[in-house]
């Protein structure tokens, strides 16, 4: 901790995803970089990477990993000729194995750091006006006050808390604690079928929790293709997920080691008993103790950091990036795109970050990933539009691997055949949707993927078929016109 002010070109607050990409860039464009973050794992220790490497995406899609690998000995493998007996279930070893990949992860990011002359500073930060920052190390430590000529805020967001279900992180916890769970719940609720509520409940799910999901909307990922939703609806649902929509929580109260959960919907009032209710309703940005009120930094009524298309606020030089603003979704590889694109800005370089093609990805099993406009939104604006459907039961890695539920959609322009449009539920659509990406970045019509040769077998074959469908010129599907 410096005993006295110190000058920096660039002082970023935060180290998750966008703070930790933004600092790496400062550094390797020439700027003498600080990065103040108060993150410590569950010994105390020091640990870069924030929430999405610590308690959110990463440690969550590990778990996941595991809990397929689970899933699969007790249910797939006989399928394959291969019979185990007396499988059983180590969880305090499998989340071992998570925190250590957490670990590993946050050592080589430490590593990168020193390796571009990065100060880490472990501290809580306060933004005092558009060139200080207040640095406390601990409880009772005085405050010593850092200045720098640009200064990156990117402090993340927290899982949002409902009155109706206080967390108490034994029996009604948050998606932090749900994933440290020491035990299997028999019976497990989860307010909320977003995107975190879904990728918990798949986890569970597969351990062997009798998982039901309460979400407050009547429709099911509202935000997604609807095709894809409804099929979403109808896969998760074949596996046993009990998803109930249009269900709102109006009470969650312990007692007797259990969590009693009472909720409407249309046809009334609803009691639930389960071991376990997970709040996963949602995040906010961490804005609340960011800046001192003399600051005068500007927040929207919903704790947003206010910045305009280049990321900066209404202060000059101090600029917001990531789970902050509401310039896009919170996306951790949004926040690194606009760690990178703020660090060359003040470099004097300028890469405009294209918001349109950016990818989104729910980590279940099947997958979800899509980027561009649904076929919903389209056709309410008049847009005159193709679209294309390959299922992946007719994909022949997809057989092989076992996986064939789900779907490749392409949407393209009907007069100029530029895609508009990718949307996949199914094995690996995460890894599928990139080729999508890179398509829609180039511009490329749904006749440049159809002529560009995909290595059979594989799963990218579906997306090449996806936009032989498009064509009306399937080679494993019957020709519908």
């Amino acid at each position: 901790m410096p005993n006295k002010p110190s000058h920096y070109d660039v002082i970023v607050i935060g180290a998750g995803p966008a703070g930790f990409a933004s600092a790496i860039r400062c550094a390797q464009l020439g700027l003498k970089t600080a990065c103040i973050d108060d993150w410590r794992n569950k010994q105390g220790q020091s640990r870069l990477g924030g929430s999405h490497l610590n308690t959110g995406g990463v440690a969550s899609m590990t778990l996941l990993e595991s809990a397929k690998i689970y899933h699969q000995l007790n249910h797939e493998a006989a399928k394959h000729g291969i019979h185990a007996d007396a499988i059983s279930l180590d969880l305090p070893q499998m989340i071992a194995r998570k925190d250590k990949i957490i670990n590993e992860l946050g050592h080589k990011m430490a590593e990168l750091f020193t390796h571009h002359k990065i100060a880490h500073i472990q501290a809580k930060a306060k933004l005092l006006n558009a060139r200080q920052v207040a640095i406390t190390s601990g409880e009772g430590h005085a405050q010593t006050v850092l200045d720098a000529d640009h200064i990156i805020l990117a402090s993340g967001s927290t899982p949002i808390n409902l009155p109706c279900a206080p967390i108490d992180n034994e029996f009604i916890i948050d998606a932090i604690a749900a994933l440290n769970l020491h035990e299997v719940p028999k019976k497990l609720a989860i307010i909320g079928a977003g995107v975190v509520g879904l990728e918990l409940a798949s986890i569970w799910h597969r351990l062997g929790a009798d998982t039901i999901l309460l979400e407050a909307q009547e429709n099911f990922l509202s935000l997604l293709d609807q095709q894809i939703s409804g099929e979403a609806y109808r896969v998760f649902q074949q596996q046993g997920m009990d998803l109930r929509l249009g269900a709102r929580v109006i009470s969650a109260k312990k007692g007797n080691k259990k969590v009693t959960v009472e909720y409407q919907d249309q046809e009334g009032t609803h009691t639930l008993r389960v071991d376990k209710l997970i709040v996963a309703s949602g995040r906010k940005p961490n804005s609340g103790e960011l800046a001192a009120p003399e600051a005068d930094l500007l927040l929207d009524e919903n704790g947003y950091v206010y910045v305009d298309d280049n990321c900066r606020t209404n202060l000059p030089g101090v600029y917001a990036v990531g789970d902050l603003t509401l310039l896009g979704p919170m996306l951790a590889h949004k926040g690194i795109e606009e760690g990178v694109f703020v660090a060359e800005l003040i470099a004097g370089l300028h890469n405009p970050i294209n918001y349109d093609n950016l990818p989104s990805v729910i980590y279940t099993e099947p997958e979800i990933a899509w980027v561009g406009q649904t076929e919903q939104a389209l056709r309410a604006t008049r847009v005159p539009i193709k679209v294309g459907i390959f299922p992946l039961s007719a994909t022949v890695r997809a057989f092989a691997l076992g996986r064939t539920q789900g779907l490749v959609k392409i949407i393209a322009h009907a007069d100029n055949d530029k895609i508009l449009g990718v949307h996949i539920i199914g094995s690996q659509a995460s890894e599928l949707i990139a080729e999508a990406v890179l398509a829609m970045e180039f511009s490329a019509s749904s006749e440049d993927l159809a002529r560009t040769i995909h290595a059979r077998p594989t799963l990218s074959e579906s997306v090449h078929d996806a936009a032989l469908a498009l064509k009306e010129r399937a080679l494993h599907l019957p020709t519908v016109k």
